[in-house]
């Protein structure tokens, strides 16, 4: 991991929504304005639990902070049902990037299961045609108002379906026109990496990269998995790494310093720097960190960066959890005494895990490096 180049000062003095930032795992269908789904509804007939855009964006964060991943799942029923056209693909995409950019966010890799958007007709390649187009007009809509913004397609296969091979595929026929990965994502506990090793394999083959779902509903047996079977480059989520990590506390030591004991899968994740895409309102709405306690205080991100984990931070869906990434640094400022360095070295995580080019990655690095020397 790279070291912060500024000496920061502890004290937040500005607004940490105009530090630079980098977004590695946010799904498209879970970043909707409600405004555009209740446009996008009535367009193609779909009912939906309100009309009114303040009432829909409450009934979507109420609906996903339940504690259930399953629960939280089906709220994607009324996004996915607005995104079966490419008139709906493209405006999602594009506002999609627009509303990255709004948040500070200057490199975004974007996942969504084009699988998931057949429904009215589209082929799986107008899907990804429809959303990259989305995706560049979002592009040039930002440039048009002075900033800059680049993303990619993490083009994703759901991991309850059996399609795995044709959306590897997929991802890889896009390669140059803007797909940058693959993921797997849906229901993830009883559906392990290891139901697509054939599609894993021919992606390794073709030497496109994979980020995996995994620690986030099931625990060591599905990151292993990713490792071993997905070839994972980085997880998803990830949080349930810290099952493999043994604390033990001396009650008769004046400090509260416990001995850490790290187990062999996560002494591998940790010293082989493969990224966790951590989200943490998510992670605690969908109750992946239940294991370690019921409040944002309980969650190991803390634990891992501290032991020298690749932490990145995330949203995952931020139509759902409500969140921006700027509100996701704030947590961290609000609940584990972060700093600049640490927001600093949380988004050089992230740059570097991305899965740009090296030039590009190392441009990326350059440029979030020099914003935050300005900062002083």
């Amino acid at each position: 991991m790279t070291e912060p180049i500024v000496d920061a000062a502890p004290a937040m003095d500005f607004d940490l929504k105009n530090l630079p930032k980098v977004s590695l795992h946010d799904h498209l269908d879970g970043g909707l304005r409600p405004a555009t789904i209740i446009e996008l509804a009535e367009a193609v007939g779909h009912t939906l639990p309100s009309t009114d855009p303040v009432a829909l964006g409450q009934w979507f964060r109420e609906s996903a902070d339940s504690g259930s991943l399953v629960r939280y799942l089906e709220t994607f029923d009324h996004t996915v049902a607005v995104m079966q056209t490419s008139e709906g693909l493209y405006r999602v995409a594009k506002e999609f990037v627009e509303d990255l950019a709004d948040d500070g966010v200057v490199y975004g890799e974007v996942r969504w299961a084009p699988e998931q958007h057949l429904q009215k007709g589209l082929t799986l390649d107008e899907a990804v045609e429809a959303v990259q187009e989305g995706l560049e007009a979002g592009v040039e809509s930002v440039g048009e108002s002075g900033r800059e913004i680049q993303v990619g397609q993490l083009i994703t296969a759901m991991r309850h379906a059996d399609r795995g091979q044709e959306i590897a595929e997929l991802a890889v026929r896009h390669r140059n026109r803007g797909a940058v990965g693959f993921d797997i994502a849906g229901a993830e506990d009883g559906f392990l990496p290891s139901r697509f090793r054939d599609a894993f394999t021919y992606l390794a083959q073709q030497n496109f990269p994979a980020t995996v779902h995994a620690g986030e509903a099931a625990g060591l047996e599905s990151i292993q998995s990713a490792l071993v079977d997905g070839r994972a480059l980085r997880l998803g989520h990830g949080v349930r790494i810290a099952e493999d990590i043994m604390v033990e506390f001396d009650d008769d030591a004046e400090d509260t310093i416990g001995l850490v004991t790290l187990g062999d899968l996560s002494s591998w994740i940790r010293d082989r720097g493969i990224a966790l895409e951590i989200c943490p309102s998510s992670n605690l709405q969908t109750g992946a960190i239940e294991p370690f306690g019921e409040s944002i205080e309980s969650h190991p991100l803390d634990m891992l960066y501290q032991l020298g984990f690749n932490v990145t931070i995330n949203t995952d869906n931020r139509l759902m959890s409500g969140v921006t990434l700027t509100d996701e640094f704030e947590l961290l400022v609000e609940t584990f005494d972060y700093d600049l360095d640490d927001l600093l070295e949380l988004t050089l995580n992230a740059a570097e895990a991305s899965f740009l080019p090296l030039e590009e990655k190392e441009a990326l690095v350059e440029y979030i490096n020099d914003a935050y020397a300005n900062l002083g």
